[in-house]
């Protein structure tokens, strides 16, 4: 599930976090929300000076997101003068991921990234003794626990909860809804959410869909 960006109501655009980022701050008052349903605070710390009608007269590239310097539009002078929404983070990934023989030769990075785990000695003797040693066997631990159908369907109950108490808690039949959720209910979770708004109902949806089962009503 990538970023998203609603404007009261509205669904601006959604994908990688630096285009999420791209419509918020063009679009003052709008919210971020992530995989997760929890609203992504950007900061953006008067980034973009408007004039009184709201329209961009100059940008501050010292106050934006790290992830947009490779977006900025400068003039002939170097100043900043606009934001490239294609430039943005993201882009070429997911070009790559649709042409897989535009990639170069060699073996992809894995990312993995070094962070301390406190754990009882038992804990270490066990998963030293494991075939790969202690690194290899937290992350298969990880793998398969991350792969559990119950634990994916209650991460997305959470995540679909969060953004319908944000974006549509004072909305007719929320709390109806809620329940409908929570109980698995997708037919009776579908009618208290059909009159909210579009945008809002459609993300919703998407968002709570590995919740329902195909046999529960």
């Amino acid at each position: 599930m990538p970023y998203v960006t609603f404007l009261d109501k509205k669904r601006l655009g959604g994908g990688p976090l630096a285009v999420a980022k791209y419509h918020a701050l063009m679009n003052p008052g709008a919210l971020i929300f992530g995989p997760d349903g929890k609203v992504i605070d950007i900061d953006p710390a008067g980034a973009l000076i408007r004039d009184p009608d709201g329209k961009v007269v100059d940008i501050d590239s010292t106050k934006l997101p790290s992830e947009m310097a490779g977006a900025l539009v400068r003039d002939h002078t170097g100043r900043v003068v606009d934001i490239d929404p294609m430039k943005l983070p993201g882009t070429t990934v997911l070009y790559d991921a649709r042409n897989p023989g535009s990639r170069g030769p060699g073996r992809p990075k894995l990312g993995v990234t070094a962070r301390e785990v406190t754990l009882l000695p038992r804990h270490w003797e066990w998963l030293a003794a494991q075939p790969g040693g202690a690194s290899v066997a937290l992350r298969k631990l990880v793998e398969a626990a991350s792969r559990d159908p119950k634990a994916a369907r209650n991460q997305a109950r959470d995540a679909a909860y969060r953004f319908a108490s944000a974006m549509a808690g004072n909305e007719p039949g929320f709390e109806e809804a809620m329940r409908a959720l929570y109980a698995g209910k997708r037919k009776k979770f579908r009618r208290q959410i059909e009159a909210w708004p579009p945008d809002v109902r459609a993300h919703l949806e998407k968002m709570a869909a590995p919740v329902f089962s195909d046999d529960e009503g």
